[in-house]
C-alpha cells in the first residue's frame, strides 16, 4: 500500500487544541469491527458496550516535562532543551535550538540555576548527549521548571500539565502521552470494574518517533522508531484467563496494543512476563494475536497510527469513518475525541 491511500481531508478547526472537560465528556465514535456500522456516543457510554469479563489494557507510563526553556551561561543567551532518552544517570540524549549554542563544553542554566547542564557530545543525527546537575533528585527538579512537550499541532497554552497525563499514569519516562487514556476519570474506571470489567496495565514510554511522518511513499519501506515496553505477568495472566473465559481484551490505544502485539511475538506458546525495545509496524495485513478491541484517537492523516487502525478495522471501514468523523466535526488528534472499534 502507498502513503497516499492514507490520506483524508482534515480542516484545521477540526485540531483540538485543547482537553474536554469533564475528561469523560469527549465524544466517541464507536465503530463494529465487522460490518464498520457506526454510533455516535460519548466516552462515558463506554460501559453500555462493555460485558462483565471484558478487560481493558492500558499503559501507564507518565509524560515527563520535558521542554526545557534556560540559558546559555556567560552570555544569556535564550536555549531550548528537548529530553529523548536517557543514557546514565543525569545523562541524556536530547534536542536543543539553536544548535550553533550547543558545542560540547557549553554550560547551560534552567530555572534560576534549578538545573545545570553540560553538552557531552553531538551525535551524527544532530541530537545531543548531556550531563545534568543539580541539588537533590534530578525528576523533581524537572517537575519543577519542565514544560509538558506538547505535539506540534496544538498551540494554545496548558494550564494543568495533569491534563496531559492519565488518571492512571505512574511509571516516568515518556516523550508524549498515550493519549487514548485521558478521556478516563478515576470515578469511570472505578465504576467499570463495578461492572465486572476488568483492568491491567502495560508499560510503554512513548517517543517523539510517534509523531515522524511517513516519508517513503511505499509504507514497507518506512522505519518505525524503537521504544521500549514492558509487560508485568500479573497483565499476562488476566488476558490468559480472559481469553480462556471467552471475554475481550481490549486495547486502550495504540501503544497499549504495540505492547501486546510484540510481546506475542516473543511468546508464542502463550503470554507471559516480558520486557525490550519494540519497534513494530502494524499495517493492514497483519493478523492480530491478541487484542479483540481497540480504544483510540482519530490519528494524523498518513500517519504509522492510521494505518495501524486500518489494519485492526479494515482499509474500507477505517477511511469511511475517518469521514464521517470530518464530516460530523468530531476533534482530531491528542486533546481529541475518541474511537472504539469491537464486536
Amino acid at each position: 500500500m502507498q502513503k497516499s491511500d492514507f490520506y483524508y481531508d482534515l480542516p484545521e478547526e477540526l485540531i483540538a487544541q485543547h482537553p474536554a472537560e469533564p475528561r469523560n465528556s469527549s465524544r466517541m465514535m464507536a465503530v463494529s469491527r465487522a460490518t464498520g456500522e457506526i454510533q455516535h456516543l460519548h466516552f462515558y457510554d463506554l460501559g453500555k458496550l462493555l460485558k462483565p469479563g471484558d478487560l481493558l489494557v492500558m499503559n501507564d507510563s507518565r509524560v515527563l516535562p520535558a521542554r526545557l526553556y534556560g540559558e546559555k551561561e556567560n552570555t544569556g543567551s535564550f536555549v531550548e532543551f528537548l529530553l529523548l532518552n536517557q543514557i546514565a544517570d543525569k545523562q541524556w540524549e536530547i534536542i536543543c535550538r539553536p544548535g550553533k549554542k550547543c558545542k560540547p563544553g557549553a554550560r547551560f542554566r534552567f530555572g534560576n540555576g534549578r538545573l545545570l547542564a553540560e553538552i557531552l557530545e553531538i551525535k551524527e543525527d544532530g541530537n545531543r548527549i548531556v550531563r545534568f546537575e543539580c541539588e537533590g533528585n534530578f525528576y523533581t527538579a524537572l517537575e519543577e521548571v519542565g514544560q509538558m512537550p506538547l505535539p506540534p499541532y496544538i498551540t494554545e497554552k496548558l494550564e494543568d500539565k495533569e491534563r496531559y497525563q492519565t488518571v492512571y499514569s505512574r511509571e516516568l519516562g515518556s516523550a508524549a502521552a498515550p493519549t487514548a487514556g485521558l478521556h478516563f476519570t478515576k470515578e469511570m474506571l472505578s465504576d467499570l470494574q463495578n461492572q465486572g470489567v476488568n483492568l491491567a496495565y502495560v508499560t510503554l514510554h512513548v517517543g517523539l518517533g510517534t509523531f515522524r511522518p511517513v516519508k517513503e511513499n511505499d509504507i514497507l519501506k518506512h522505519h518505525m522508531h524503537t521504544e521500549h515496553f514492558m509487560l508485568p505477568q500479573k497483565t499476562a495472566d488476566l488476558i490468559n484467563q480472559t481469553k480462556k473465559n471467552g471475554g475481550r481484551v481490549i486495547s486502550v490505544g495504540t501503544t497499549s496494543c504495540r505492547t501486546l502485539e510484540s510481546a506475542a511475538q516473543r511468546c508464542p506458546d502463550g503470554l507471559t512476563a516480558c520486557e525490550g525495545d519494540t519497534d513494530i509496524f502494524i499495517y493492514p495485513g497483519y493478523e492480530f494475536q491478541v487484542i479483540d478491541g481497540l480504544i483510540t484517537n482519530f490519528h494524523l492523516p498518513e500517519s504509522t497510527l492510521i494505518m495501524l487502525v486500518s489494519a485492526f478495522m479494515g482499509y474500507e471501514h477505517t477511511m469511511q469513518a475517518y469521514q464521517t468523523a470530518v464530516k460530523e466535526k468530531y476533534r482530531f488528534f491528542s486533546f481529541g475525541d475518541s474511537m472504539l472499534i469491537a464486536d
